[in-house]
């Protein structure tokens, strides 16, 4: 049973996840096999709602419409990272983050959809649409920096998570895939426990050093006992 899924252990050690996963869980059932790309993309999931790798953030930009205080999201946006706008009023152009409050603060601040300036604020107006505050008077560049999924190494063939933490991408879809094999306990708690080793070394890097500023927090360093 032939799968385009590229796991890749080291720049010059490609191996096939597919097959990795039957040889550790000993399985060669058809509605197992079957289901090992749900159990890369839930692990997949889970790893990028665990922590805030670059290679979940992405921008675009785009322009404001004068009178019209919505911005439509990209259609695989999940959370807004930040937001800022050109002012080309003024001279030179001023590049302006945007402050995020409630939809509320929105309404209740600038009542008159009508009444047009510089954008000041932002609020999540549903799942697909930004409320801007005030109403823009002209048509803005917009950059957008927000959260998404990447395309998963199921259809991609490779992926950021699977080229650089490969052990994490393959133990959280061992957990995954064991949980539905319904196998002994202290197995599971072994690829658990292996799983949860990678993410500290995976979130060390993308909550820890990718956020980190050397020169204003100083260089990461082991206390020396």
């Amino acid at each position: 049973m032939a799968f385009p899924l590229t796991y890749t252990a080291g720049v010059n050690s490609p191996n096939n996840l597919w097959q990795l996963i039957q040889d550790y869980c000993n399985n060669q059932e058809t509605t197992f096999l079957a289901d090992i790309p749900t159990f890369v993309q839930t692990a997949e999931q889970r790893i990028y709602n665990t922590v805030q790798i670059p290679a979940i953030r992405k921008n675009q930009v785009a322009a404001l419409s004068a009178g019209n205080q919505y911005l439509l999201l990209p259609s695989d946006w999940l959370a807004t990272y930040s937001i800022a706008i050109t002012d080309t009023t003024q001279s030179p152009n001023a590049y302006v983050y945007l402050v995020p409050k409630d939809v509320n603060y929105i309404r209740e601040a600038y009542p008159a959809p009508t009444a047009q300036a510089t954008p000041n604020y932002y609020a999540q107006f549903d799942y697909q649409t930004l409320i801007l505050g005030p109403t823009p008077d002209i048509g803005y560049p917009v950059e957008l920096h927000y959260y998404y999924y990447p395309t998963t190494i199921v259809t991609a063939g490779s992926s950021w998570l699977g080229n650089n933490f490969p052990e994490v991408l393959l133990y959280g879809s061992l957990v995954e895939a064991y949980i539905f094999m319904k196998g002994e306990a202290d197995v599971l708690e072994m690829y658990e426990k292996n799983y949860m080793s990678g993410m500290q070394r995976l979130k060390q890097l993308g909550d820890g050093k990718d956020r980190r500023d050397a020169y204003r927090e100083g260089q990461v360093k082991v206390p020396v006992t």
